[in-house]
C-alpha cells in the first residue's frame, strides 16, 4: 500500500484557495503537509489581500494544518519574492515534498510562471480547480456552505461598496456583467471564515475601509468566539 503523496498548499486565505484545498482534502491518495502564505513585512498582513496575520493564523488552526509564512517587503520586486519563496520551498523539498498546489482557475501566464519556478527546483504544480467554470464554482461554494467576505476591491472594476460585503447571493446578483464571479482577474479578494474545511468558524467583524491607489481594503477584526448555547 502506497503512502499518500505529500502536497504543500499555497494558501491565500480566500475562496479560491478554500475550494481548491477542499477538493484536495477529499482525495485519499494525497496528504496536505502545510499551508504556505506570503505576509508583508511591517504590515503583518497577507500580501495582496491585506488580512491581519492573526486571522490567517486562526484559519490555519481551524483547518488543522501547519502554517508556513513567507515574509516579503512592501511593493516586493520579483527577484526578492522568488528568492524568499525558493528558500521556503526548499525547506519542504528537503522534507520530501515534490508537489505544490494552487487555487488558480484560468490565468495561463500565472500558471506558466509557477510551473517554471517550481521546475527549477525539481517540483511540480497542482491546480485542483483549473478551468472550472467560475459560475459553477460559486454555486459549489454556496452549496458547500462556505462563507467569505470581500476584503479588497479594485475600484477600477467594482464600486467600493463591495468591500466588506459577505459573498452571499445578493453580492453575486449585484456584480456587473464584466466582473468574473470568482474575481479571477483581480476584481476582488476575499477572506473565508467558515466552511467544510474548518473545524469551526473564525469570528470576525468588519472594521475601517480605506483606499490605497485604486484598491479599497476592508479591515477585518478578530472576535473572541462567543460561547455557544
Amino acid at each position: 500500500m502506497h503512502s499518500p503523496e505529500p502536497i504543500l498548499f499555497c494558501w491565500s486565505g480566500g475562496k479560491d484557495s478554500a475550494m481548491a484545498l477542499h477538493a484536495l482534502l477529499q482525495r485519499n491518495e494525497l496528504r496536505i503537509t502545510a499551508l504556505l502564505t506570503t505576509v508583508t513585512e511591517g504590515y503583518d498582513r497577507i500580501s495582496m489581500h491585506g488580512v491581519r496575520r492573526e486571522l490567517l493564523e486562526r484559519q490555519a488552526q481551524s483547518i488543522g494544518l501547519p502554517l508556513h509564512e513567507v515574509f516579503i517587503p512592501p511593493q516586493c520586486v520579483n527577484p526578492i519574492y522568488e528568492s524568499r519563496m525558493e528558500e521556503a520551498l526548499r525547506m519542504h523539498y528537503d522534507k520530501g515534498v515534490r508537489t505544490v498546489a494552487f487555487g488558480d482557475i484560468f490565468l495561463e501566464d500565472l500558471r506558466a510562471y509557477r510551473e517554471k519556478n517550481l521546475a527549477r527546483m525539481g517540483m511540480t504544480a497542482l491546480f485542483p480547480i483549473w478551468k472550472r467554470d467560475t459560475r459553477a464554482l460559486i454555486r459549489a461554494f454556496h452549496s458547500a456552505n462556505f462563507r467569505a467576505i470581500a476584503v479588497c476591491v479594485d475600484s477600477k472594476v467594482l464600486n467600493r461598496s463591495f468591500a466588506g460585503r459577505e459573498l452571499d447571493q445578493a453580492f453575486f446578483r449585484d456584480l456587473p456583467p464584466h466582473a468574473d464571479p470568482c474575481g479571477e482577474n483581480g476584481e476582488f479578494h476575499t477572506f473565508v471564515f467558515d466552511g467544510p474545511i474548518f473545524h469551526g468558524p473564525i469570528p470576525v467583524r468588519t472594521g475601517e475601509i480605506v483606499q490605497r491607489d485604486s484598491f479599497v481594503f476592508c479591515d477585518l477584526l478578530p472576535l473572541e468566539e462567543v460561547a455557544r448555547k
